[in-house]
Formats: structure tokens, C-alpha cells, sequence
């Protein structure tokens, strides 16, 4: 080897060393490149579409038991009604949970069905509810009116700049710039999102997620500036429980998942993301080993259709609870959701 291959070689290792040195260290104290983001919320109990295997997702009723468990923040997902009106629904297409072959889109605010009297819950494989007397599907409006002091994480389902204004208007009206949280699972509509009003907390699109890990695993993530505030992924593991998914899933998506659920559930990750002020948020876990291994991972907060049972799970264990105000057992008990109990 000549001499001047073995200067370049020498030149690339420090160059190398010093990278992943300064890379480690930034991990650790982030602080002295990115100024540390303030949220003046931080839910340890999140309920997922108000809590949807305890009352009809969605709904003012859902949101009211949530709350009564300690539930500290809501998550919903809105539309935009023929007439302009945000609605609070997590399908676009009313056919699987109203039975009406038609889009929110394509419906006047007062002419929308009810829910089914009886749904399926998405995150809990053969659990039904009874939807009971709160069948409608709320308005925003009506949403920030009744709940005006409760954090809200608003998922918009499509990316239309109609219903993007029309939520920002909303949550402008309302100044819940701080109470708010909102996205979408398309990275067009986060930057989107940022552009229109940077000041109102963002949560991770599924692109930047990815973009997140690689950057992560690189040693990049340290030095890049993150505009968004919360990271709200899937815990891929609650994928292999019993049922979830039919006995014959091809071999391939069993490994990715796996793959998936290695890369994605690192607390080294969470701990840097911890120290620029980003939260993180798993769902939707709805069993007591997911809301310890969640919370043991470092996590800030846990979505759960079962917001009784989360409270349960903390009065439980009070070293995840921290942040968590509660309710006494009592409440948590007598407010069992009824339709509950109808399952196969």
C-alpha cells in the first residue's frame, strides 16, 4: 500500500470516528444543537376514538366515560361533510359501521346515519359494542365546545385543503393551538399541516416515520432538526396475538412484522426524542402485558380502546403513573361500559 492510500485511509476512519463520536454524544445531549420542544400536555392515558371498545366510537358518550377514567387526552379522526361541516368519524365510507353504501362526502351534515347498534372494536379481534343511546356522529364544533379544556390529537383521514382550513379555523376559534394536536398518516398533508400554522403541535407522518428510523440507525437523526412534536406508531408485536390475524398469513409478512417491531421499538429512540420534547405514543394497546411493555420501552403515552382498563392498569402500576391524575377504583368500576360485555 502506498502512501497515499494509507493518508486516505487514515483521513476516512477519523472522519468515520469522529461522525459516530459526535453522533453519540448529540443522542445523549441533543440540547446543544435543537432547542427542546414545550407541549403543555403530556398524556400517559389516551383514549382511542374515545375509547372504542367501552361505547360507540366516536361519540360525545365515548368521550364523557373517557374522561370519567382519567382518560387525559382524546384521539378522533375527522371528515368533511358535503355541506362543510367537520365531522368526527373515523371512516370515510359508512358501510362497514353504518350500513349505508355512501361517503361522508357525499352526505349533508343533518341527513348522516347513526352508528350500527352493534360494531365490531378494530384493535380487539371478536369484541363487539352496543352502541346504546349515542348513535350520531358529533361535529367538531361540538366536540372543542364540550370538552374546551381536554387535549385533542385530530387525525385528518384525506388530505383535502377544504377540511384542513376549515379544522384550523376551528381550532383557532376555539385557541386550542395548545391543545391540539393534529396530522395525517400522508407526509403531503403534515407539510401541509406546517406550512399553514406551525405553531399547532404535528404528529409524525407514516413516510417520516420511516425516515425517522433510518436516520436513527444511520446516526443522522442527531443532527437533523424535527419539525414534528409527538410520534404515534403501532406497537407491531399486539399483530401476533391470538386472532388478530388467520392462521394461513403468508410467512413474508409474519418476518417484516418482526423486523418491524425490532426496528421500530427502541427506547434509545424514544429517550433521544424524549430529550427534544417529542412524545411518543403507542397504539392501540388494549392488554395489560402491551401496557407494560409499552410503558417499560419508555413511552410517554398509550392509546387504548379500553380507557377503564388502562386506568385500572395504572392505579396498578402508579411507577407509570406519574403524569397520570386518575380516578379512584370505585369510578373505574361502576363505569364499566355495559355493551361490553357483548363478545364472541
Amino acid at each position: 500500500m502506498d502512501i497515499e492510500s494509507l493518508i486516505t485511509m487514515v483521513v476516512l476512519a477519523t472522519l468515520a470516528g469522529g461522525y459516530i463520536v459526535a453522533s453519540l454524544i448529540l443522542l445523549r445531549f441533543p440540547q446543544i444543537l435543537h432547542r427542546r420542544k414545550k407541549l403543555l400536555f403530556r398524556p400517559v392515558h389516551i383514549s382511542h376514538r374515545g375509547g372504542a371498545g367501552e361505547n360507540c366510537e366516536n361519540t360525545v358518550t365515548a368521550f364523557k366515560h373517557a374522561l370519567a377514567q382519567g382518560s387525559q387526552m382524546l384521539e378522533v379522526d375527522v371528515h368533511l361533510t358535503r355541506d362543510g361541516e367537520v365531522v368526527v368519524s373515523h371512516d370515510g365510507h359508512l358501510k362497514g359501521k353504518f350500513g349505508v353504501d355512501a361517503n361522508i362526502a357525499d352526505i349533508d351534515l343533518i341527513n348522516l346515519p347513526k352508528y350500527k347498534s352493534v360494531m365490531s372494536v378494530d384493535f380487539k379481534p371478536g369484541f363487539t359494542v352496543c352502541c346504546g343511546g349515542d348513535c350520531n356522529i358529533p361535529t367538531l364544533r361540538d366536540v372543542f365546545t364540550k370538552f374546551s379544556s381536554t387535549p385533542i390529537n385530530i387525525d385528518i383521514k384525506v388530505h383535502n385543503e377544504t377540511l384542513i382550513h376549515k379544522v384550523h379555523e376551528l381550532i383557532k376559534e376555539f385557541r386550542r393551538e395548545d391543545l391540539s394536536v393534529w396530522g395525517g398518516r400522508a407526509s403531503v398533508t403534515t407539510k401541509y399541516l406546517h406550512k399553514l400554522d406551525p405553531s399547532i403541535p404535528l404528529f409524525f407522518s407514516f413516510q417520516n416515520v420511516l425516515s425517522l428510523v433510518i436516520m436513527f440507525y444511520t446516526g443522522l437523526l442527531p443532527f437533523v432538526p424535527i419539525k414534528e412534536s409527538t410520534l404515534e406508531i403501532i406497537m407491531p408485536s399486539i399483530a401476533f396475538k391470538s386472532g388478530r390475524f388467520s392462521a394461513d398469513l403468508p410467512l413474508k409478512f409474519r418476518v417484516l412484522l418482526r423486523i418491524a417491531d425490532t426496528l421500530l421499538m427502541r427506547p434509545a429512540l424514544f429517550r433521544h426524542l424524549e430529550r427534544r420534547g417529542i412524545q411518543t405514543y403507542l397504539w392501540v394497546l388494549n392488554d395489560d402485558e402491551d401496557y407494560e411493555r409499552a410503558f417499560k420501552l419508555g413511552v410517554a403515552g398509550v392509546m387504548t380502546d379500553f380507557p377503564s382498563k388502562l386506568a385500572h392498569f395504572l392505579q396498578e402500576h402508579p411507577q407509570y403513573a406519574a403524569h397520570w391524575r386518575g380516578t379512584d377504583s370505585s369510578t373505574v368500576e361502576e363505569a364499566q361500559c355495559l355493551n361490553s360485555a357483548v363478545n364472541h
